[in-house]
């Protein structure tokens, strides 16, 4: 296959990139800067523009690339960057589609879990109706920005994900990690609330069946099917890093720290990947253990 892809520097683009170049398949990075190398093509998310012939031809697009979301304090300014990087990059690459003679096959749209809100200990599947919050309205915004793909006949499937566990980056790698095996790990708030999370691996073999099966489309959970607490989630860190995990990061600090990013951490997402499930895929790290392991394997 062909596949363009968004974000490709990222974690889980750049390990998509090496899973799609290992079985021989051909790949355009779309790269905001000067293009450098063959295999790279550009595209101005905020000036709506894409180079139309790095679409042609394509059999698939994956759309990764947006501000990251834990990457810095919460302003008034960094929360429009984050809504503004996802929503208009979006609706750039989807009516640059649209405007195709020939359009790719299918345009798997990252999203996240936060579309559902707080959903405290009830679990949600895709059927769930959208929640409240401010990243909650960013994922509705973000994927009705592609409609224009849509109504233009493209198979659009936007990936719900949940919190990517990985010892290669990220903010697991790079934040998570670091500070348990520092031995200041611990629950962030009561520990009470649902985490919903995915190994990197399964992450990367998920977006590809979405990429090559036509029975997905519309929204898919792309989570492990075991969501935890975050107090279960801190044990099994301080159980597997064998490190002290007995910290506790109370809600005042986190929001003098975080700003409202704070809200997010503290809220409950226990959301399952039914449409995976249900369409038969095998999770490698089906458990917390089992992905921690994996991603603290890779240190």
């Amino acid at each position: 296959m062909r596949i363009a892809i968004t974000g490709s520097s990222g974690l889980i683009g750049s390990a998509l990139l090496r899973s799609l170049r290992a079985d021989g398949h051909e790949v355009v990075r779309l790269v905001r800067q000067r293009p450098t190398a063959p295999d790279e093509a550009r595209w101005d998310p905020s000036g709506g523009r894409v180079d139309p012939a790095a679409l042609d031809g394509l059999d698939g697009l994956v759309h990764l690339a947006g501000a990251g979301i834990g990457d810095r304090r919460w302003t008034a300014r960094y929360k429009r960057r984050i809504r503004d990087s996802r929503v208009d990059g979006t609706a750039t690459l989807a009516e640059a589609v649209a405007a195709l003679p020939t359009p790719p096959r299918v345009l798997v749209c990252a999203s996240g879990i936060s579309y559902y809100g707080d959903t405290g200990d009830r679990p949600v599947d895709e059927e769930a109706p959208g929640g409240s919050g401010f990243l909650a309205d960013v994922c509705r915004e973000w994927e009705a920005a592609a409609a224009p793909a849509r109504t233009a006949g493209v198979r659009t499937v936007f990936a719900r994900t949940g919190m990517v566990v990985s010892g290669d980056g990220g903010a697991w790698g790079q934040r998570l990690m670091p500070l348990f095996r520092a031995g200041l790990g611990g629950r962030v708030g009561d520990g009470r609330q649902y985490w919903s999370f995915i190994s990197l691996r399964d992450h990367v073999a998920a977006l590809r069946r979405l990429l090559a099966d036509d029975r997905f489309d519309g929204p898919v959970n792309v989570t492990g099917p075991r969501p935890v607490t975050n107090a279960e989630l801190t044990a099994v860190m301080g159980r597997v890093l064998r490190r002290p995990a007995v910290f506790t990061a109370p809600a005042p600090a986190l929001r003098l720290a975080l700003g409202d990013f704070a809200d997010e951490l503290l809220a409950s997402t226990r959301v399952v990947p039914a449409r995976l499930l249900d369409a038969g895929f095998t999770f490698a790290h089906p458990g917390i253990e089992d992905a921690v392991r994996a991603a603290a394997a890779r240190r």
